[in-house]
């Protein structure tokens, strides 16, 4: 009996820790099983990436007019269906000088999923970004920042970038003037700040835009697409 129950436990203990480790890298924002992810850039100098995610959707243009007013450029994690489904969209952003990202074709968790799914999502998304007119390179972001191995995996195999985020101002914050606040509190030289601003649930964070460029452009920060931040540092994590 002793025999049985010791051996129980080390099973329970056995299982616990794969738990949790699953837990850890499903979630971890700087830490993949393989390939390159990027939280942020380890520079010295005051530049910052503002990420956009999701849509595009019918607020797209109200968020390039924010965009335009504030004088900065942007880099939009887009969704493939949004882009299909809203073509004229997705030039329009192209057209404004953003960058474009990949952000799967139908927002889904990209976690025990087949490499099948994960080219399908992946492809899809990257054929909508081309007919869009987006000639740049094109990095990923994972739908809730959600990856395990088989997404990471393929993206290893075919030299793409994974690009989550460090600064995150909308955790735990629903006023303007809170994510405005959180976002000056925490970026840093090379951040990469999330913000979801094409939904009704992201009137607080569109209208958050302009005064996190004015207030950051006072600190001496120069804001730059993810493509030009990762030219400035390298802070992969493999």
């Amino acid at each position: 009996m002793r025999k049985w129950l010791a051996g129980s436990a080390i099973v329970v203990v056995a299982v616990l820790i794969v738990a949790i480790g699953g837990y850890f890298l499903v979630n971890s924002r700087t830490y993949q099983l393989a390939g390159r992810l990027v939280d942020r850039v380890e520079t010295s100098e005051k530049v910052v990436a503002l990420t956009l995610d999701d849509g595009p959707s019918e607020r797209a243009p109200e968020v390039l007019d924010l965009l335009a007013t504030a004088g900065i450029p942007a880099t939009f994690y887009l969704n493939g269906r949004d882009l299909a489904a809203r073509p004229e969209l997705g030039r329009a952003i192209v057209a404004a000088g953003h960058e474009m990202g990949n952000h799967t074709y139908n927002h889904r968790r990209m976690v025990l999923v087949s490499s099948g799914t994960v080219a399908d999502e992946v492809e899809g998304t990257d054929t909508e970004i081309r007919a869009a007119g987006y000639q740049g390179d094109i990095t990923f972001r994972p739908p809730y920042g959600k990856k395990l191995w088989t997404l990471p995996n393929y993206l290893a195999d075919h030299d793409r970038t994974t690009v989550t985020w460090d600064v995150e101002p909308e955790d735990g914050n629903t006023t303007t003037e809170d994510i405005v606040d959180a976002t000056v509190e925490q970026v840093r030289p090379g951040s990469i700040v999330l913000l979801h601003t094409m939904y009704a649930s992201g009137a607080a964070s569109r209208a958050a835009i302009v005064p996190i460029a004015t207030k950051l452009h006072a600190q001496g920060y120069r804001f730059v697409t993810v493509s030009e931040l990762l030219d400035h540092g390298d802070s992969a994590r493999s």
